[in-house]
C-alpha cells in the first residue's frame, strides 16, 4: 500500500521526526511505499532509506515552517493523491497538518489518520479559535491515534462525535540497537546529570538550573539541545554563578552522549510522551520526569522519579536522593534497559493493513 504523512521531519530532529522516522521504516519493511510531506530543508534532501520526501515551500526557519505547510501542504499534499493512487493519509498533528489531511481524505475518500503528539493539542486546545478548529479536524478525521494514555483519556473528553470509538494509544517507539548501554568509568566522584530537549520554555530546563543551586550533591550537568531559551539559561548561569554546567547545543548523535551519563532528567509541563526517556532508559540510565503527562506511561518505581511540576525542591531532592542512595541507584541502572524493550517494536496502526 501506499501511505502519504504529512509531518515534520529528518533532518530535522527530535521526538516527532523519530516516530516517523521509525514508523515508515516499519511500512518500508513489509513492502509499503511511504512519502512524507514535510518542512522546507537547507539539505533539499528527496530520500531518506527508501522514505520519499515531499518538501513544502518556503524557509527553513523554526517560526515559518508551520506556515510553510498551511500555505502549500494542501496543494503538495492533492498533486500526490492524484499521481501515487495515495490509500492512507497520516497526518502527525492536528493543525495544520489535520486540517490538510482530512480535507484531501474526504475529497477522495481516503482513510485518514491523526496522531496526537501532545503539544498540538495541549497547548492550542485551551485557545477558543483553535479548539473549533481542532474539534473540526478530529471529527472529520476516521482514526485518531494518542501517544499517551493520559492525552488518550484528553482526547476522549472532548464532545466529538464517535471520538472514544475511533481514538486509540499508539506508544512512541525507539531503535534499540542505536541506542545502548555501554562500559565506562564511574563517574562516582562527580556523577553526570543530563536534559536533552529543544529549549523551548515548557521543556523547563530553568528548573534544573534553580534544583542545581538546591542540591546537596556534587554534580556536573550537561544540556543537550538548542533553541529559543537557550541565551537566557546561559546568561541565568552566568549571572547566578551556577557552577559546572554545561550547554552542548544541538546534537544529532545524542547516543553517542546518553551512555556517559550517570542521570536522565527532564522536567518538562507538556511532554505527551517523551521518547528521549525511552532512549535515556535503552543507555541505561535512571530517569527523573514530571508527575503530569506522558512520563507517568514510562516512569516507575523500578526506574526513576516522577516530581511535581514546577517544584524546585522536589527535583533538587529527586536529583540527591538517586545520586546518593547507591542502592536506588544500582535498581534503576539494572531495570532501565529492560524498560526500554517494551518500547522497541513499532506497531502499525493501520486497519487497511491488519485485514
Amino acid at each position: 500500500m501506499k501511505i502519504a504523512m504529512i509531518a515534520d521531519f529528518l533532518p530535522h530532529i527530535n521526538g516527532l521526526t523519530n516516530h516517523v522516522y521509525t514508523l515508515s521504516q516499519q511500512l518500508i519493511q513489509q513492502k509499503n511505499d511511504v512519502f512524507v510531506i514535510t518542512f522546507p530543508n537547507k539539505n533539499n534532501i528527496k530520500e531518506i532509506n527508501g522514505i520519499k520526501i515531499i518538501q513544502s515551500k518556503g524557509q527553513d526557519i523554526h517560526y515559518l515552517r508551520e506556515l510553510s505547510i498551511l500555505l502549500s501542504g494542501e496543494k503538495l499534499l492533492e498533486n500526490l493523491v492524484k499521481k501515487e493512487n495515495i490509500d492512507i493519509i497520516h497526518a502527525h498533528s492536528i493543525y495544520p497538518q489535520g486540517k490538510i489531511a482530512t480535507k484531501i481524505g474526504k475529497k477522495y475518500n481516503i482513510p485518514t489518520y491523526i496522531t496526537c503528539h501532545g503539544p498540538d493539542f495541549d497547548k492550542f486546545y485551551k485557545l477558543p479559535f483553535f479548539k473549533q478548529q481542532i474539534n473540526q479536524i478530529l471529527d472529520k478525521s476516521d482514526n485518531i491515534l494518542a501517544v499517551s494514555q493520559n492525552l488518550a483519556d484528553k482526547i476522549k473528553k472532548t464532545n466529538i462525535k464517535n471520538i472514544k470509538e475511533k481514538t486509540s494509544l499508539h506508544l512512541n517507539s525507539i531503535d534499540i540497537n542505536k541506542f545502548k548501554e555501554i562500559n565506562h568509568p564511574n563517574n562516582k566522584n562527580e556523577p553526570i546529570v543530563i536534559f536533552v530537549g529543544i529549549l523551548y520554555k515548557r521543556k523547563n530546563a530553568k528548573l534544573l538550573l534553580d534544583a542545581k543551586k538546591q542540591s546537596k550533591t556534587n554534580y556536573k550537568l550537561i544540556i543537550v539541545g538548542d533553541g529559543p531559551e537557550r541565551n537566557k539559561l546561559e546568561k541565568k548561569v552566568q549571572k547566578e554563578k551556577i557552577d559546572n554546567v554545561t550547554f552542548m547545543g544541538f546534537r544529532n548523535d545524542v547516543e553517542n552522549i546518553l551512555p556517559y551519563a550517570d542521570l536522565f532528567v527532564l522536567p518538562s509541563t507538556q511532554e505527551a510522551f517523551g521518547i528521549v526517556f525511552i532512549e535515556a532508559l535503552a543507555c541505561g540510565l535512571p530517569v527523573i520526569g514530571c508527575d503530569d503527562g506522558g512520563a507517568k506511561d514510562i516512569i516507575n518505581d523500578d526506574v526513576g522519579l516522577l516530581i511535581k511540576p514546577n517544584n524546585i525542591s522536589s527535583l533538587a531532592n529527586a536529583i540527591d536522593r538517586i545520586l546518593s542512595d547507591e542502592k536506588l541507584y544500582c535498581k534503576f541502572k539494572s531495570n532501565a534497559r529492560k524498560k526500554a524493550m517494551q518500547f522497541s517494536q513499532m506497531k502499525i496502526p493501520y486497519q487497511e493493513l491488519k485485514n
